[in-house]
């Protein structure tokens, strides 16, 4: 037998106390519980010992110490322990499986100050439930693939149910940079890679309290499998909690535009710079780095080219210095949007005034009615021939729809867009229709220049080039021009028109330059590999800011200029009819084209442009069918204002 030694003299000592302050703590403490509900106190005579544990289930010790000041701290800290650990009755009591049920005392909490309408307590506890809800839907709270009689993680788990702090509170910044290491219990190979990014750089080492942790990015009660698509766009806009302004660029891309409307296939904000192991720009290691970020495209574009590496995902228009290109594409197209509108829609404000004004004070201008003389041979104009009515009615809802699948895209935060998208049949889909119309646009556009080179082409020597069948503006269309805003503020009568008046000439030349910005950088975007094999990545920005404005320009012109002059000024309210029949009446003529008229008639031509009345079958489907288009493109109209109007804030 070996002989005592001094050092195991004194562990037997120690030991020796230890076993009767505890023998004594448990007899006062039963004492004192005799006949009187337990409190915090009689439970810390035992529990509130330094180094007080259990032995665990994998025969390490457990812990069952509880910091009597931190626990004060908490927001249970006013809780008897024997509330939330029912199953103990006295004390000392005997060694059991304590199990609490968080979810069953937070909603009996909650349901009793509902009860007893305790407003602020119920507000606090309305919180708590919301978040138990969102928990019993997430994948913690479902059955572990290894033990199903055990979920994957309780309350417990993430929360230590002693020191859970309020919000702003000083002591909750040591809890929060304890998350990773407490999500790393179970997740250890996550937690590894982010020790090494520059989030957990920030939180391990230099404690900062501000860095992403683990439910920054993945939530914090609701958190769902990666994989998930409301689990990337989930996690999409929580980088945006921190990283703002990156957030607000990425979604004027096409990129965030499909994220904003819910959908996942496209590249989110860690496709690009990594989950776990994001690194600074700047760093080699980072995969948006400029020598590894070609690579980082072709993930998703397996044939990307050099130019994809100089696209600016997070370029913005307010920033010279930074994105020259994008900044002065920007303030192009907004100076031609508010100088078209400006000058449009107050020739539009000044014209509705005069003619309603005009018609209150029964001026010589009669209101047109558009059914004509129905009985009477002959008594109609044909102004329009059958191709070019065609082509009026393929380009209006062609442009309808595109304005529906771009807009859907370009306004993605609208509230409507994600109803839009869906109905569509997601992006991918609403894409497609974008482009199968945008080719019918452009197949009208071209087919009218093949047309008009076919029929001017052999007289081009003869043909007055500025004369009255000429859609070329003249000086003449400046002269009605400044006539017109004469009438307008009633300086002189009303001009008369030859047969294409100067907003008409207007109608006719701006899709020449609305399909050549339009298409040209529609097909860019569309045919990008090609694009960046030979032009730098900023163009699909510029490309990008040209193709949305110039819509919107499209859009905005079209529903509410051209459907003043040609349906809702009050000589032609509520629709003019002629575009789909052709005719229109002869008294309506000459009064709308009287210069036409007046030669027609001195050179004993009108006969021959005189027709009778459209059938009465064609006349209900030519009102139809002007009223469904004039609906759906009020429709849009609102669609393109609240949505820019969106784009505002």
């Amino acid at each position: 037998m070996k002989p005592l030694t001094l050092r195991a003299f004194a562990s037997w000592i120690t030991a020796g106390f230890a076993l009767v302050a505890i023998a004594l703590a448990a007899w006062t403490i039963d004492a004192r519980s005799q006949g009187a509900a337990l409190t915090n106190d009689d439970c810390l005579g035992c529990h509130g010992m330094e180094g007080f544990s259990v032995e665990g289930d994998n025969g390490k010790p457990r812990s069952l110490h509880v910091i009597k000041e931190k626990f004060d701290q908490s927001v249970h800290g006013k809780r008897l322990c024997v509330e939330c650990h029912k199953n103990i009755t006295e004390v000392p009591h005997e060694k059991t499986d304590v199990r609490v049920g968080c979810v069953q005392c937070h909603q009996s909490l909650w349901s009793r100050a509902q009860a007893d309408g305790k407003t602020a307590e119920n507000a606090r506890l309305g919180v708590v439930v919301e978040q138990i809800e969102r928990y019993l839907r997430s994948i913690h709270a479902r059955p572990s693939m290894e033990d199903q009689s055990r979920t994957n993680a309780t309350c417990y788990s993430c929360h230590d149910a002693h020191y859970v702090y309020p919000p702003g509170s000083e002591i909750r910044t040591e809890w929060r940079l304890a998350i990773p290491n407490t999500c790393g219990k179970c997740h250890t190979g996550e937690l590894e890679q982010y020790a090494t990014s520059v989030h957990g750089k920030e939180v391990l080492n230099e404690r900062n309290p501000v860095a992403a942790i683990c439910s920054d990015c993945h939530t914090t009660h609701d958190i769902e499998q990666t994989g998930q698509p409301t689990t990337r766009v989930a996690i999409t806009r929580n980088c945006g909690n921190c990283h703002t302004d990156s957030l607000e660029s990425y979604m004027q891309t096409y990129h965030g535009q499909v994220a904003s409307l819910g959908f996942a296939y496209t590249a989110k904000c860690f496709d690009c710079h990594g989950s776990h192991t994001i690194q600074r720009v700047s760093d080699p290691a980072s995969q948006v780095h400029a020598d590894n970020r070609l690579q980082t495209c072709r993930k998703c574009h397996e044939d990307a080219t050099a130019g994809y590496v100089t696209f600016q995902p997070h370029a913005t228009t307010d920033d010279f210095e930074r994105y020259p290109h994008t900044f002065l594409a920007s303030k192009f197209m907004i100076g031609l949007l508010g100088g078209t509108f400006a000058f449009f829609w107050t020739h539009t404000l000044l014209w509705f005034y005069r003619e309603y004004r005009d018609r209150q004070q029964r001026k010589t201008r009669p209101h047109v009615v558009t059914e004509g003389l129905v009985d009477e041979k002959k008594s109609y104009f044909r102004r329009w021939p059958a191709m070019w009515r065609l082509a009026h009615l393929l380009f209006a809802v062609s442009l309808m729809i595109l304005t529906l699948t771009g807009m859907t895209a370009l306004y993605s935060n609208s509230p409507w867009a994600p109803w839009v998208a869906n109905a569509l049949g997601g992006p991918q889909v609403a894409a497609n229709v974008h482009r199968i119309f945008a080719v019918v646009f452009v197949a009208v556009f071209v087919g009218h220049l093949v047309y008009m080179v076919l029929h001017l082409g052999p007289k081009w020597r003869t043909f007055k080039w500025f004369g009255p069948d000429s859609l070329i503006p003249s000086w003449q269309d400046l002269i009605d021009i400044y006539n017109m805003f004469r009438w307008f503020f009633g300086i002189a009568p009303r001009p008369v028109f030859d047969r294409f008046t100067y907003w008409e000439k207007f109608d006719y030349w701006a899709p020449f330059w609305g399909v050549t910005i339009i298409g040209v950088s529609g097909l860019m975007l569309w045919a990008k590999t090609f694009t960046a094999s030979y032009l730098p990545g900023w163009v699909f920005n510029v490309a990008t800011i040209a193709h949305g404005e110039e819509a919107v320009l499209a859009a905005g012109f079209l529903f509410t200029v051209h459907f003043f002059n040609n349906h809702f000024r009050p000589d032609k309210f509520p629709l003019d009819i002629v575009m789909f029949t052709g005719a229109m009446p002869l008294e309506e003529f000459r009064k709308e084209h009287t210069v036409e008229y007046d030669r027609l008639v001195k050179t004993g031509q009108l006969e021959k442009y005189l027709v009778d009345a459209p059938s009465q079958p064609m006349t209900l489907g030519s009102k139809i069918l002007g009223f469904t288009l004039i609906l759906c493109g009020l429709i849009l109209l609102v669609m393109v204002a609240t949505g820019f109007a969106g784009s505002l804030h």
